[in-house]
């Protein structure tokens, strides 16, 4: 009997406009020359709108994978609700529509600098500036090697909630179901994201059991040997308002972690807890790593983990065209390592490579500009009080950054007066 010819491949599904493939062209080059943006955070929004102020002739495309800004600054107050959810979100659409640039919601799948193109889930564009904006990852690695079993239960169980913003509500969430028992915090090593907000959180954690009458104790494991910044101010905290609830427990350097058994083994001891919220080792965000910004260990480079930028302009040391802001940059001085990972931090890197971005476009060779930093935390809800810090930069004869790092001890009202203006200001620097 003959044999019947096999059914004809099917023709790829013809798709609507609107609906891409990676394999598409996302947005065709065009007439100006153009500045891709990968991360919609503090530093990507800012970055956003100040090229459009300062550099109005190029391109400019926000790439973002998740729909509505969520603010991690402030957040620590959301989770004791003394700001709404409203307070920490804005809309992206909004916001670019308003200063002309292109927002786009899209995965990045890769960067791909020899072709200068960035591939998305829905295509892929040119760059003539790419600006990488892409916040931390957690190092789970670290604590589990390639277990990513271990991995996943760990960051679903007891997040970080470090990274916006799925983590912050099931974080918030189970807080406020908690009945009591033992809560405890492993505190990531610097670098890491906003280091004396894991204080804060447990400061308002421990303020909010006391007002509700919540039998529960609070471990802060920390690597470090002493809580810092602000550490005679989250100390003097620590012992006269929270004494009964708060331990903080320094060299708490992390040996072991298993989170169905729920216990922890460090250098300090083994702790063993009802809930945790768990932070790994922070690093550059996964962007980074797949636009080849991240030095491998063990290159000879103090950055490992962080994006390896010129000190001073921000750019990757081979190619002037690639810029990192934000919490990815890494070491940029022997005096003090790093920049703090904060949100200012990245607002102000932001406008500095719109600067420089705009400068070039111009025709000039842009003088350097750096940061400052300034950084608010509430320890307690009722009365609301707060303490905070503040870093300062200079570039010294030897061309070194220095940092001044001042730090305001006393618990006082004003302190979360000077906060809410900060971030009123900022959120309007960002999006009005």
């Amino acid at each position: 009997m003959a044999q019947s010819a096999p059914p004809a491949a099917s023709a790829a599904p013809t798709l609507p406009f609107l609906v891409g493939r990676a394999t598409d062209t996302l947005l065709p080059p065009g007439k100006q020359r153009r500045v891709v943006i990968c991360g919609g955070g503090w530093g990507g929004v800012t970055a956003a709108k100040y090229l459009r102020q300062l550099a109005p002739q190029l391109e400019v495309v926000l790439l973002e994978r998740n729909p509505v800004f969520f603010s991690c600054p402030m957040s620590n107050k959301w989770l004791v609700d003394q700001v709404d959810t409203q307070y920490l979100t804005h809309d992206y659409l909004a916001v670019a529509e308003k200063y002309a640039y292109r927002f786009l919601q899209t995965e990045i799948l890769e960067i791909e600098r020899e072709g200068k193109r960035v591939i998305t889930a829905a295509g892929a564009l040119h760059y003539d500036y790419l600006i990488v904006a892409p916040g931390i990852r957690y190092n789970y690695e670290a604590w589990f090697g390639n277990d990513r079993r271990m991995a996943e239960a760990t960051r679903a169980r007891f997040p970080a909630a470090y990274i916006p913003s799925a983590e912050h509500f099931h974080l918030k969430n189970a807080l406020h179901a908690f009945k009591g028992g033992d809560l405890v915090m492993t505190l990531p090593p610097p670098p890491q994201r906003c280091p004396p907000s894991p204080y804060e959180r447990a400061c308002l954690i421990a303020s909010m059991f006391k007002q509700k009458k919540i039998p529960g104790r609070i471990y802060i494991l920390d690597h470090k040997d002493g809580a810092r910044p602000i550490g005679p101010g989250f100390r003097s905290t620590f012992e006269e308002l929270y004494k009964d609830i708060i331990t903080y427990v320094p060299d708490a350097r992390v040996e072991e972690i298993d989170p169905f058994k729920r216990r922890i083994r460090t250098e300090a001891g083994d702790f063993d807890f009802q809930h945790a919220i768990l932070m790994a080792p922070h690093q550059a965000g996964d962007l980074a790593w797949k636009a080849g910004l991240v030095p491998r260990p063990g290159a000879g480079n103090p950055s490992g983990g962080w994006a390896d930028v010129d000190p001073l302009f921000l750019h990757d040391r081979a190619d002037k065209e690639v810029f990192v802001i934000g919490d990815a940059v890494g070491f940029v001085s022997p005096q003090f390592g790093f920049y703090p990972k904060a949100g200012h931090v990245a607002n102000r890197h932001a406008r500095i490579v719109a600067y420089y971005i705009s400068e070039r476009e111009a025709g000039r060779e842009p003088d350097y500009r750096l940061p400052d930093n300034l950084c608010f935390m509430m320890v307690n809800t009722a009365p609301q009080e707060g303490i905070s810090v503040q870093f300062d930069y200079k570039l010294n004869a030897q061309g070194i950054i220095e940092q001044t790092q001042i730090d305001y001890n006393e618990r006082t009202a004003a302190t979360i007066s000077q906060d809410f203006n900060w971030a009123q200001t900022i959120y309007e620097d960002m999006f009005s």
